[in-house]
């Protein structure tokens, strides 16, 4: 029985502020005049409540400018209800009032996930390791629809992914992975969609099977290209007799040619040995040689000389 084991729960990433969105140097500037106003204020009516007034109203207005970076985009809620989004640029809202609930990335970002120990529809037990890119294309969506868009996409995306491998052939997962990468960023996009969420592209970076099965596999892969070399042999052969036998045919009404053929043979291997060849005198008659005696003379000649 295959043995499932499930990734840890990804770590809730926070949607809330960040350091660089809690004080602007538009808000320090906003602070500052407060409080050089107040100051002002104070030094030609010798009243301290104007200094303080420029402190409380510089701490309270310090807090409304609000920056979007280029990239993002901020869900302001106003008493708890949506109120409007934030689009990139300088924007102004009430304190304590208004609250930026959510920065929104919307540039392309990437998820890794897998599918460990997952059964095949051969029931063979695989691993596989992929990648999604994606993106947020509704900024509103994503902070009011889902809690936490970053983790439900890296379980719709597993979840996804195991299913498609329990309906696919293992055949299919090892050769077919253009395949699987649309039909898996088919299947994903589905699920997002709700929370405002678009996939990209899916990329299946590793599928690891068992060490048994790969080298059943191996042996498979072996025999077949064995299997392929030796029929590739035998049509060599069968090609090799074919044109012996329209050679034979050629032969047969011309004896001169024949026998010319037999000579340069002969000659072609006396001069690449240098030996002695004797052939049966059956086939030597055949072919217009002559005698043993007279190939005996012939191979001498090619025989390199001794040295004394």
């Amino acid at each position: 029985m295959a043995k499932f084991t499930e990734e840890p729960v990804p770590k809730k990433k926070s949607l809330q502020k960040t350091p660089h969105h809690q004080m602007n140097f538009v808000g320090i500037l906003v602070f500052l005049v407060f409080v050089v106003g107040g100051g002002y204020l104070t030094f030609y009516s010798q009243k301290g409540m104007y200094l303080l007034a420029g402190l409380l109203l510089g701490g309270y207005f310090s807090l409304s400018p609000k920056i979007v970076a280029q990239w993002e985009k901020a869900i302001v809620l106003r008493f708890g209800k949506f109120h409007r989004q934030l689009n990139p640029g300088l924007h102004w809202i009430f304190p304590l009032v208004d609250r930026v609930a959510y920065w929104i990335d919307q540039r392309v970002r990437t998820t890794s996930f897998s599918a460990e120990k997952t059964l095949t529809k051969d029931s063979v037990p695989v691993d596989v390791d992929a990648v999604l890119f994606w993106v947020v294309w509704d900024a509103q969506r994503a902070a009011l629809e889902v809690e936490n868009y970053q983790s439900a996409i890296s379980w719709a995306a597993q979840t996804a992914l195991r299913d498609l491998i329990g309906r696919t052939l293992l055949a299919d997962v090892l050769a077919g992975r253009q395949t699987l990468d649309a039909e898996l960023q088919k299947l994903i996009d589905e699920r997002t969609e709700p929370w405002g969420v678009t996939v990209q592209s899916v990329e299946i970076r590793d599928v690891v099977i068992p060490e048994i099965l790969e080298d059943a596999m191996s042996r498979q892969a072996q025999a077949e290209r064995e299997r392929q070399a030796r029929v590739i042999l035998g049509d060599a052969e069968r090609q090799i007799a074919d044109k012996f036998m329209e050679a034979a045919k050629l032969y047969q009404n011309n004896p001169v040619a024949f026998h010319l053929r037999a000579m340069n043979m002969l000659y072609e291997g006396l001069k690449e040995k240098g030996a002695l060849i004797v052939v049966p005198s059956t086939a030597v008659e055949s072919m217009g040689l002559g005698t043993i005696t007279g190939l005996s003379a012939l191979g001498k000649e090619f025989q390199p000389p001794q040295q004394t």
